[in-house]
């Protein structure tokens, strides 16, 4: 019963945030700033309609940051709102250009001025590159990647594609990891409490000093880096299940 009145809530939640949010993103078009908002506004509700409550460990790093490459584990759909609270300045997505056909929320998402791309021609590529690069470089405004490309579910942590490295290669910014528990394995959303979600912000990876043939080696120090992380916060979540 809790978990079928949840979801109607959550999903009623979900719809009446991307409106205000439209109405929001309407007065200020495409403005860098307009995906932090409204990730505040779908976190702040949305985490209590879940039951869920998140601990955030290195916010310095966020409150501190130069523009760069975010990246993030990606694991399931509520990822919209236990990442929504931590979205920096000035910080926008790079997202399927299809999403922008979803009722509401695909609106919301393109004027909040994330980067767009399709994916079925090659060229789109090199577009977001050029796009990423000068959002970077020329617009104060940092670029968010989930590197794995594809939710994970809350299991181990997925290769790493290349595009976000080679963002943050040319633009010479730098990359801010943010590791997050795996949730999926252990919320348990038919309960007032659903469970704890650890997440844990990295120092960044300077890319300066760092040739174009070693951003192999980088993405798989960043990647056991954040394994190893999210296993010590998964470790967490366990103790104080048990505690």
């Amino acid at each position: 019963m809790i978990l079928f009145v949840r979801a109607l809530l959550v999903l009623s939640y979900f719809f009446l945030v991307a409106l205000v949010g439209i109405l929001v993103c309407l007065f200020r078009p495409f403005n860098p700033d307009n995906t932090r908002i409204c990730g505040r506004l779908f976190s702040v509700g949305g985490l209590k309609l879940l039951g869920l409550k998140v601990h955030v460990q290195g916010r310095e790093y966020l409150q501190t940051m130069e523009p760069s490459i975010v990246i993030a584990n990606h694991q399931d759909n509520l990822d919209l709102f236990v990442h929504g609270g931590i979205i920096p300045r000035r910080c926008v997505s790079v997202g399927k250009k299809s999403l922008r056909y979803l009722p509401l929320f695909g609106q919301v998402y393109w004027l909040a001025g994330n980067i767009m791309i399709d994916r079925k021609q090659s060229k789109a590529s090199i577009d977001t590159m050029t796009a990423t690069t000068e959002a970077l470089k020329f617009k104060q405004t940092s670029i968010w990647v989930f590197p794995e490309g594809t939710r994970n579910h809350g299991n181990n942590l997925l290769p790493f594609k290349k595009g976000a490295f080679h963002m943050a290669k040319q633009a010479d910014a730098p990359i801010l990891p943010i590791c997050t528990s795996a949730y999926p394995k252990h919320i348990r959303l038919n309960r007032w409490h659903a469970g704890d979600i650890y997440i844990q912000v990295l120092p960044p990876f300077q890319t300066r000093s760092v040739d174009k043939t070693d951003l192999n080696t980088l993405s798989q120090q960043i990647h056991q880096q954040m394994s190893e992380t999210i296993a010590q916060l998964n470790d967490k979540v366990a103790s104080s299940s048990r505690a």
